[in-house]
């Protein structure tokens, strides 16, 4: 079958649909937000769709190739976007679920990691063509040759802005624990405290030098600085939790690969905290309730 074209093997909406949650995952670690990966997808579809295939014999590369530059010109285009956002600014989390065809723990953790609001918010601080390249190698393990294509690049330039990137991504990056077994039962822990106003029990959770980071786009209530330091942290959520279980619906989702607390109002998402963990304490925590980017949680593969 060498040499066929690829349409007169496979339905052309069957191919992009095989290929839409790997697309999808690429625009989101691209971009940070959930539905301009959504709008750059729908752009590749409508290229795929109405050009000429005939010449395409790697759909999969050809269309990474696409969704690759569409990425790169949306994040250079709201880059100035996000330079006058009200506040902190954090990825639009997302509703995690890998699935049974992701198996292998290890496959699983670096897809995780991939999308944890600590690296997306690293990721901010590169170049759109080292970001491209960070995620296309790092979280999906493309080969340097088929970047460079994708890229209009040489492998050799491919290579040093990946070297660059994965430096840059090294010294910016804090290091915390995954477990997310660990992560949830702080979360736990933090939220009884919180709740029941034990101020003691909540800074017994938190490390001396935990940061609070509040996204809201000036559209809700959240701190509009980062908050750092366990006694004014624990003080803050012990004023600001009373009342919050009978006020809201609480549950766990897996969200950005790790689990957070999600809190609804009338089934509506209001706010989605998570922690991220160091040597058994909470060392970061994310507020997030810019309901622009809360009402359209869905999963990406």
């Amino acid at each position: 079958m060498e040499g066929v074209p690829t349409e007169t093997l496979t339905d052309p909406t069957d191919l992009f649909e095989e290929h839409r949650a790997m697309l999808t995952g690429v625009a989101y670690r691209m971009l940070g937000r959930a539905a301009d990966a959504e709008d750059v997808v729908q752009e590749a579809w409508l290229r795929w769709s109405s050009g000429d295939r005939a010449e395409v014999r790697e759909p999969r590369a050809y269309l990474v190739r696409i969704t690759t530059r569409l990425a790169i010109d949306r994040l250079r285009q709201v880059r100035s976007r996000r330079e006058s956002y009200v506040g902190p600014w954090l990825p639009e989390p997302i509703v995690t679920d890998f699935g049974p065809s992701v198996p292998d723990t290890a496959e699983r953790a670096l897809l995780a990691d991939s999308v944890s609001l600590a690296l997306l918010v690293v990721l901010e601080s590169l170049s759109p063509l080292e970001r491209a390249v960070f995620v296309l190698r790092e979280a999906f393990g493309f080969p340097f040759s088929e970047i460079a294509t994708a890229l209009e690049r040489s492998e050799s330039a491919v290579r040093q802005l990946a070297a660059r990137a994965r430096r840059h991504v090294d010294e910016g990056r804090p290091r915390y624990d995954v477990d997310p077994a660990q992560r949830r039962d702080l979360t736990e822990r933090f939220l009884a405290a919180a709740t029941n106003g034990d101020l003691e029990g909540l800074l017994a959770l938190l490390a001396p030098d935990v940061r609070l980071v509040g996204d809201s786009g000036g559209k809700a209530k959240a701190p509009l600085r980062v908050m750092e330091t366990a006694d004014k942290i624990g003080r803050f959520m012990v004023a600001v939790a009373q009342g919050v279980a009978d006020a809201y619906d609480l549950r766990f989702e897996e969200v950005n690969g790790g689990p957070a607390l999600v809190l609804l109002v009338d089934g509506k998402v209001d706010s989605v905290y998570q922690v991220d963990v160091r040597d058994g304490r909470i060392a970061c925590l994310y507020i997030l309730r810019n309901p622009d980017k809360l009402h359209g949680l869905f999963p990406v593969g």
